[in-house]
């Protein structure tokens, strides 16, 4: 189980989330919603080791803040919002680096395990054929999955996703989503993703938090979540209805 409690986080000074708790166990698929502001991407990040923290983050009652840089990687992935690539790695490399944990340097000393887990990976999220491909010839979409691809072959217990369907099309979407929450159950592992798209969260994900002005304003089953008077407010708008009125145009 991940446990998070009272846990502050910001930039400088200021603390943009503020008291946060929340549980989460293994073969779940928990989203953070929240308007633009709210404090989704910073959670991630303390979440990550991103940045710094005060309160509790343990997993399995271990305390993630004792671990070193590299024991956490093997907890806990990140992948963010903003890809950013300075060297003309492969395909193949960048995801290959998601073993570094494991391993002993970025490319050299990989195991017959570690070759066969970048493999598997790039299969599922169909980017096998452009495994000799430069990273930085890529299409945002392509770009996406191999750096999903990369966070996936770090194996850790608990995968931190913000805005993960950003520059993919709505097939990649699906499959993505699909994919993923077999492999989170199959794998006992624990995702935790930002979405903006509701439709997206209610369809994917088990659990919900949502945050307003860096506070918890609701936690629970994602469909109760989502439903909730709660949303409405922190939102400004009948979510519920919304959706259902959208639904009705394709009737």
């Amino acid at each position: 189980m991940l446990e998070v409690t009272k846990l502050c986080a910001g930039y400088g000074t200021d603390d943009v989330i503020r008291n946060i708790g929340f549980s989460a166990i293994k073969g779940e698929s928990l989203c953070i919603l929240g308007p633009n502001g709210s404090g989704k991407s910073t959670l991630l990040r303390a979440l990550a080791r991103i940045i710094n923290y005060r309160g509790s983050l343990t997993l399995d009652g271990q305390d993630m803040a004792a671990l070193s840089r590299k024991d956490f990687a093997k907890k806990i992935a990140m992948m963010g919002q903003t890809i950013n690539i300075f060297f003309p790695y492969t395909v193949s490399q960048c995801v290959s680096m998601g073993r570094y944990a494991h391993s002993k340097s970025f490319f050299k000393n990989l195991s017959a395990e570690d070759n066969i887990i970048v493999e598997n990976i790039m299969k599922k999220l169909d980017i096998w054929d452009i495994r000799r491909s430069m990273i930085d010839e890529l299409s945002g979409g392509q770009m996406q999955r191999v750096f999903l691809a990369m966070t996936l072959a770090q194996e850790p217990d608990v995968i931190l996703l913000d805005e993960p369907t950003a520059h993919l099309d709505l097939k990649y979407q699906i499959d993505l989503f699909d994919f993923l929450k077999i492999w989170i159950k199959e794998n006992n592992k624990i995702l935790i993703s930002v979405f903006h798209d509701m439709n997206l969260a209610l369809r994917f994900s088990d659990t919900a938090l949502v945050l307003n002005n860096g506070t918890l304003a609701a936690n629970g089953k994602v469909e109760d979540v989502i439903k909730s008077k709660t949303l409405n407010d922190v939102f400004g708008v009948d979510v519920f209805n919304f959706m259902q009125k959208s639904l009705e145009m394709w009737k």
